[in-house]
């Protein structure tokens, strides 16, 4: 029986000619990722098992990203022990405020991640950089510790599910709305410590921001990770961004898989995740049928959609026209380069003459970490990928998963609205 993509990567990374399913591997690392609030922990455990120095000073990157600009004594703090570890380490890629970004946008950004690599990170939503082709999984700050100390991690093999994609998205549907109509087919726990591998025509239509918010969501189902195939579109992009080698690895013709999931791009409409699971997705043909929802705050940013390509999308929405009187709109580029280039194209004009607030990269409102908590009763607009009770602020507020395209759409209504 042949392998997965995910497979013949991670056989790649433990020496072996093949994995099979719920194999037990020692794999070798090509990164280890850690941000401002899972890091703290890794250097605690580090220290306390007595490690020396870093495995290797290039492949361990720490990300401030979370509680930056420090919102408190205690995030202040947090950094500060990172900072220090990291000069004293002489950890080479340390990201802090005035160069750091939102960890998963930044890395494929900086080249940092490749086609073939095996990266793990402290933080779930790292199976972002399954769209360049790699396999790439959240882990603790344990494990995370242990790679910074030992370059290498302990795995079992998943299995997969293959989503065969066919077809083009029709107009204003993005990648957001592809993964949150999987997720409501799967639901949350549909993948569970399987690999989301995707394939077929389907692909190529795909920008590569869209794979990347497809990927980034693959642990809303549950998944260990999710991966695209390497095609021209992939190597382009890694290769304006990094002159290492990609190693393309592609799924045998034999591979085995769980299931394998049939989804036809050009049915696929916009959608929105209602509370308080990302698998409570719903189309506008259900939603135009509901009620008015009327929204408090809306916010287009984060790790799944707050690239360039994004912020455009939100900005041909939004030019022109006046966010709703009693709607908080907040902006957040996902790194400073995006920021930087959103401004000479002049979209930070038309968000601001919308009546929009433009923030420095930070995940703060995400989390409901800061930057954009919700009160009690409020509802939000979100690009973020997950909506779980309290997770922007107050637990009795509710938070509506949806693409740049809807989020900008709903702030101007100052409803939940679509994009025309």
């Amino acid at each position: 029986m042949g392998m997965t993509m995910t497979q013949k990567i991670l056989a790649a990374h433990c020496g072996e000619k093949t994995v099979t399913a719920g194999q037990i591997i020692m794999a070798d690392l090509d990164l280890v990722l850690g941000n401002d609030i899972t890091t703290p922990v890794a250097i605690n455990e580090f220290n306390k098992a007595g490690c020396g120095c870093v495995y290797d000073k290039n492949k361990v990157v720490f990300v401030m990203d979370h509680f930056v600009p420090n919102k408190d004594i205690k995030a202040a703090e947090q950094s500060k022990q990172i900072r220090e570890f990291a000069l004293d380490k002489g950890v080479v890629n340390f990201f802090d405020v005035g160069e750091m970004g939102v960890e998963h946008a930044l890395l494929p950004e900086k080249g940092m991640v490749i086609c073939g690599d095996l990266v793990i990170g402290a933080d779930s939503h790292t199976c972002t950089y399954g769209a360049l082709g790699a396999f790439s999984t959240g882990v603790g700050s344990t494990d995370m510790a242990a790679g910074m100390a030992t370059g290498k991690v302990w795995l079992k093999v998943p299995s997969a599910i293959k989503f065969n994609l066919t077809g083009k998205l029709s107009k204003n549907v993005w990648g957001k709305d592809v993964i949150l109509h999987i997720l409501g087919i799967i639901g949350v726990d549909g993948a569970l410590y399987k690999s989301m591998e995707f394939s077929g025509e389907g692909v190529a239509s795909l920008t590569m921001s869209d794979r990347l918010c497809i990927a980034n969501m693959a642990i809303e189902g549950g998944a260990k990770n999710g991966i695209f195939p390497v095609d021209a579109q992939t190597l382009e992009f890694v290769s304006a961004r990094t002159n290492r080698k990609p190693v393309v690895c592609a799924a045998d013709a034999d591979a085995e898989y769980d299931q394998v999931i049939d989804i036809d791009l050009s049915k696929i409409k916009q959608t929105v995740a209602f509370p308080h699971l990302p698998e409570n997705a719903k189309t506008f043909d259900e939603i135009d049928n509901m009620p008015d929802i009327r929204i408090d705050q809306v916010v287009i940013g984060s790790c799944t959609n707050g690239r360039l390509e994004d912020l455009i999308i939100a900005a041909e929405i939004l030019k022109g026209k006046k966010v709703a009187k009693h709607i908080r709109c907040l902006i957040f580029p996902a790194t400073q380069k995006i920021y930087l280039d959103a401004m000479e194209m002049g979209l930070l004009k038309i968000f601001i003459e919308s009546g929009c607030a433009v923030s420095t990269p930070t995940c703060g409102p995400c989390l409901g970490g800061h930057m954009g908590i919700l009160a009690k009763g409020e509802r939000c607009v979100a690009t973020t990928n997950r909506n779980f009770v309290g997770r922007m602020g107050h637990p009795e507020s509710e938070v509506y998963l949806a693409s740049p395209a809807v989020a900008a759409a709903s702030a101007i209504a100052g409803k939940i609205a679509a994009a025309v």
